[in-house]
């Protein structure tokens, strides 16, 4: 062996054993926009931890849901950092399906953390997930159509004068829709949308013994006004429409008023992204004077498996995307405005932020107005504003949502959807034994 080949040998020996000491996590996200930017600005986390490589797996919504669910309820790990929200973090954790987050350094200061957030995200007084971004609803619209039409939108509207100014400035001819709001079916899509609204015009998913109560006068007022409010003001296709699209439709100039997360506030915000930038106001969600608004409150946070064997990895990366210091980083590299919100209290007392973030105070409103304890206008038997907090609804909640998405795109009357809604609902009530 001649020297030149025992030394390349040699490297290439070394080079196979620095790549074998790399872990590598693989974190499942969903595809919105502060989950794109996030990966885009992992190189600083790599800097920092240069023996840990990241692997993404970047899903649609409800894709996302499912597999992450399947992959933790079967054990599979296949994903060592998941992407799940308020409602499972509390479910999961009480099913040991996650590892508490209790090593993510000196400098993270849990403390710091929206008490509303963050106790969604406790069990027994440990935290299983932090959160990324946090929001409740509010609504976005366009000044200068509400103008043009004689209208001025209050700081706390009504779902009549919503409804009736979405009409009034729908021109269908130009393609500009009064409202957009969600369609898509699942539960985590027009049912987070829907259940929200429904609290507002004093709707609950139960009575207090676990009745459905699809068969109320409430859930018919609100699927009665949702569909008639969409046929006549809203965009066609809109029973597949979720958060993304009607993002792309408002950010287009295609509505004149879009209901759905605060999180979406910087998008619409910002002249880089949206053609209607400089002319968007905010409102909080409408409301039937019922002492309800139709606002929720959720979080997309980090949580790492009980069966990763690379915890300890993980809990460096999750430390380092739900910092006070990635939000500076965010600031740095794309301005104040797109700072990961609804998750710090640090955010919202600083002074750049405030300056650049004409929505940040509704959007601290929202989040903590909404209440988990007591989301209805009646005595419910659940936690949760736009979701129940029980292990079934996430079946229950999709499968009430392809009715609804049905009679909005005319296939079924309110009347069938509402039955059908009753009758699946109090018969996997009745299988889980919440009834009898």
């Amino acid at each position: 062996m001649t020297l030149r080949t025992f030394l390349l040998g040699a490297c290439s020996a070394l080079a196979f054993a620095g790549m074998a000491s790399a872990e590598t996590l693989t974190i499942a996200t969903v595809n919105n926009g502060d989950m794109i930017r996030m990966q885009k600005l992992t190189d600083d986390f790599k800097a920092k931890n240069p023996g840990i490589d990241l692997e993404w797996v970047t899903l649609e919504e409800n894709v996302l849901r499912q597999k992450v669910t399947t992959d933790i309820a079967t054990k599979g790990g296949q994903y060592d950092v998941l992407t799940i929200g308020t409602y499972e973090v509390p479910i999961w954790a009480k099913q040991d399906w996650l590892l508490p987050l209790d090593n993510l350094g000196a400098n993270y200061d849990v403390d710091d953390l929206l008490p509303a957030i963050r106790s969604g995200l406790t069990v027994d007084g440990k935290l299983y997930a932090a959160p990324f971004y946090g929001e409740s609803s509010m609504v976005m619209y366009r000044k200068d159509l509400f103008e043009a039409a004689g209208l001025k939108m209050p700081d706390a509207p009504t779902w009549d004068f919503v409804a009736d100014a979405a009409r009034k400035i729908t021109n269908k001819d130009k393609e500009i829709y009064g409202i957009c709001l969600r369609g898509k079916a699942g539960w985590g899509e027009n049912m987070a949308f829907l259940t929200a609204m429904s609290n507002s015009f004093g709707a609950r998913w139960f009575d207090e013994k676990w009745k459905p109560q699809f068969d109320q006068p409430e859930w018919k007022d609100t699927l009665d006004f949702y569909v008639k409010l969409m046929k006549d003001a809203g965009p066609p296709g809109a029973s597949s429409n979720g958060f993304n699209e009607n993002l792309a439709l408002f950010q287009t100039g295609k509505c004149g008023m879009w209901i759905d997360a605060t999180v979406a506030a910087s998008f619409v915000a910002d002249p880089k992204q949206s053609q209607v930038a400089d002319k968007v106001g905010f409102a909080l969600a409408p409301d039937k004077g019922l002492g309800k608004r139709g606002n929720w409150l959720w979080a997309w946070s980090l949580a790492i498996p009980a069966g990763t064997q690379k915890a300890e990895a993980a809990q460096k990366f999750v430390a380092w995307a739900t910092s006070k210091e990635y939000s500076n980083l965010v600031a740095e590299k794309e301005g104040w405005l797109n700072a990961p919100p609804g998750t710090r209290k640090s955010l919202y007392a600083n002074a750049d932020y405030q300056k650049a973030a004409s929505f940040g105070k509704m959007t601290l409103d929202s989040i903590e107005s909404a209440d988990p304890t007591k989301p209805t206008v009646k005595p419910v038997p659940y936690v949760g504003v736009q979701f129940v907090a029980i292990p079934e609804f996430q079946g229950i909640g999709t499968a009430v949502g392809q009715q609804f998405s049905a009679a909005l795109a005319g296939q079924l009357s309110v009347d069938q959807a509402l039955q059908a809604a009753q009758q699946l609902t109090t018969r996997e009530m009745t299988k889980a034994g919440y009834i009898k």
